[in-house]
């Protein structure tokens, strides 16, 4: 067995030495955990294979995890071969809660996430463009209290808060020289925040964090590795490897744009990669499509989500101009994917994220399944599947408040979190 942090060598040295016969403690309990959370429903003699724990370790934590209420026990089955009853065990879906913020340069979302990833309360709040760092901290406070407050759950199930920024941050969880923000740069929002809510907090990349909400709630769909490429504001990426996920040294490791960049051969004037249009495609996408004639339909939308959607629908709908501009977004987006599969050797690209419109989804995923499976130098050696995100618009939110149950339940070796904070069980 691999263990969920890829350490497989770990667990079989556990296993030669006879060391699952005795108490290691949280470990194991979270490697019950995962599993049960990768099966859905699952029996004691299942979980005692795929973990090579003994039954007797199994029924044991199982008894300790069922007493705290994060298991619950599903109706008895019949056993096929041995004629005797069984009792499968699930996660309890309302044993813990977590909260999940998404700040975009241009909307902020807050939602309460249950341990199946169902959305209990949200809440969206537009952003000003020249909102200052200080007011971005107190609004982000106040709307998770109001999110909390109307999502009615006992304040004993919530883990704490996960954050959802655009990168590049730093591995404490304060902001940098993010590029369409220069108000928020050096915002220490993680420290903020954690005074002002008084739970444990942590921050990612708004892409590593849709990386790790759709590990989460893909169960066994999502337990190889795979990169997340995330559609906002701009584009990103997260990176499970190993069945885990890879933040970097810095926390600021799935950088897409400046990848897209140098598979495009496009440099800047100091010769460094040079930040391409298409990796911002809800500013990009309207102006590439009027430069092939494009014409809106509706000439009084002014946002730019409003006008991305509509080039997008007019896609869709057949119009030539339109057409040739999300194929051309979607042609370097599918380039960077390219570098992703020769860099990371990885079989799997998903997509997501809340620029990933459903008018243009066959478009992107079409181009991109083409692009990983032609250019590799490797693709002789396997097929990548390009799948579209469980996760959908909010899985930024879902995301971040997914990290919060990463952190708490996946089992590591010698490991704690981005942040250097252990949540509490």
């Amino acid at each position: 067995m691999v263990t969920p942090n890829g350490d497989a060598s770990v667990l079989d040295e556990l296993r030669r030495s006879g060391a699952n016969q005795y108490d290691l403690g949280t470990f194991n309990e979270a490697v019950i955990i995962e599993t049960i959370r990768l099966a859905g429903i699952i029996s004691r003699t299942e979980i005692s294979n795929r973990t090579g724990l003994t039954q007797q370790s199994v029924s044991r934590i199982l008894r300790i995890l069922l007493q705290q209420g994060l298991l619950v026990e599903e109706a008895q089955e019949r056993a096929e071969r041995l004629g005797k009853p069984r009792t499968p065990v699930r996660l309890r879906s309302n044993a813990a809660h977590a909260v999940g913020i998404h700040i975009d340069p241009e909307v902020l979302t807050v939602a309460v996430v249950d341990l199946d990833g169902q959305i209990v309360s949200r809440e969206t709040v537009a952003l000003a463009a020249d909102l200052d760092a200080a007011t971005l901290v107190d609004l982000a406070a106040t709307t998770v209290t109001s999110v909390i407050g109307a999502s009615r759950v006992p304040t004993d199930t919530l883990l704490g808060v996960g954050v959802a920024v655009p990168g590049p941050i730093n591995a404490d969880g304060t902001l940098l020289n993010l590029p369409l923000q220069p108000a928020w740069r050096d915002l220490e929002i993680r420290q903020l925040l954690q005074q002002r809510l008084n739970h444990p907090v942590i921050v990612e990349k708004d892409g590593t964090a849709a990386a790790i909400g759709e590990r989460w709630i893909g169960r066994s769909a999502r337990a190889r590795d795979f990169a997340y490429l995330y559609l906002g504001t701009g584009v990103g990426s997260g990176l499970i490897l190993n069945g885990s996920i890879y933040r970097g040294g810095t926390a600021n490791a799935g950088e897409f744009g400046q990848l897209c960049a140098l598979r495009m051969g496009e440099w800047d004037a100091t010769g460094g990669p040079r930040m391409m249009a298409e990796c911002n495609p809800t500013a990009s996408l309207p102006v590439i499509a009027e430069g092939f004639g494009y014409v809106a339909a509706d000439a009084g939308i002014q946002d730019e989500a409003g006008r991305y959607k509509a080039v997008c629908k007019a896609a869709a709908d057949g119009d030539e101009a339109a057409r040739k501009a999300v194929a051309q977004v979607a042609g370097v987006i599918a380039q960077g994917a390219v570098g992703l599969v020769d860099l990371l050797d990885i079989d799997l690209i998903v997509l997501g994220g809340p620029a990933f419109e459903k008018t243009i989804a066959a478009e992107f995923l079409t181009s991109i399944d083409r692009a990983v499976n032609s250019h590799p130098i490797a693709r002789a050696t396997r097929t990548v599947a390009v799948e579209e995100s469980m996760l959908q618009a909010d899985a930024a939110a879902i995301g971040a408040a997914s990290t919060i149950f990463h952190d708490a339940f996946t089992p590591r070796v010698g490991g704690g979190s981005t942040q250097a904070r252990r949540l509490p069980k």
